[in-house]
């Protein structure tokens, strides 16, 4: 009887241990189709612009952190050729093929989410070109349905990440690179 009675608090324990995993689960929000744009454009030059739509990020409600992985070879220009320059001269993708961001939404509270639009800051790390730089932006977030949308925008400097723009194109490269971003995060 002893050992019956072991083995169901053992049963017991894996249970409540597996309800509080699943719990943890569905405090997670994930986006494996986010966009990422940047822009360095000049005026009276041709477009700097570049967009991947195959960003992955991931939120924990739980803790407000908050993550992002883009691959470098996923960012398209219009012009092939200023696309393989980008991956072959400036950011060196073979090298350094991702980049990536680790950061905390300050003061967030995911149940105080609704429709309607609300601005929240967050603060983190992005890693560029072997690179860390500390970036803080602000965030309009809503929530529809189960789905966390989060747009936002900040600036970074291609010297941010030891990026060298040579001096025959630097007038056509904007020095501070706007970024934009556009998740859609699902509860996993």
């Amino acid at each position: 009887m002893k050992n019956v009675n072991i083995r169901l608090s053992l049963l017991i324990l894996v249970l409540i241990n597996g309800a509080i995993a699943s719990l943890r689960a569905q405090e997670k929000y994930i986006d494996k189709n986010g966009i990422v744009i940047f822009e360095a454009s000049e005026q009276l030059f041709e477009e700097v612009k570049a967009a991947n739509e195959s960003v992955t990020a991931i939120l924990s409600t739980e803790t407000n952190q908050i993550a992002s992985l883009a691959l470098i070879k996923g960012f398209h220009f219009k012009n092939s050729l200023m696309e393989e320059h980008f991956n072959e001269n400036y950011i060196e993708s073979e090298t350094y093929p991702k980049a990536k961001f680790k950061g905390n939404l300050i003061d967030f509270n995911v149940a105080e989410l609704d429709e309607n639009i609300t601005e929240v800051s967050v603060e983190g790390t992005l890693e560029v070109h072997g690179r860390q730089k500390g970036v803080h932006a602000k965030l309009k977030t809503q929530k529809i349905r189960d789905i966390i949308s989060m747009t936002g925008e900040f600036k970074v400097t291609p010297g941010d990440f030891d990026i060298e723009i040579p001096k025959i194109v630097r007038n056509k490269i904007a020095k501070e690179v706007l970024v934009k971003l556009d998740f859609k995060l699902a509860k996993k």
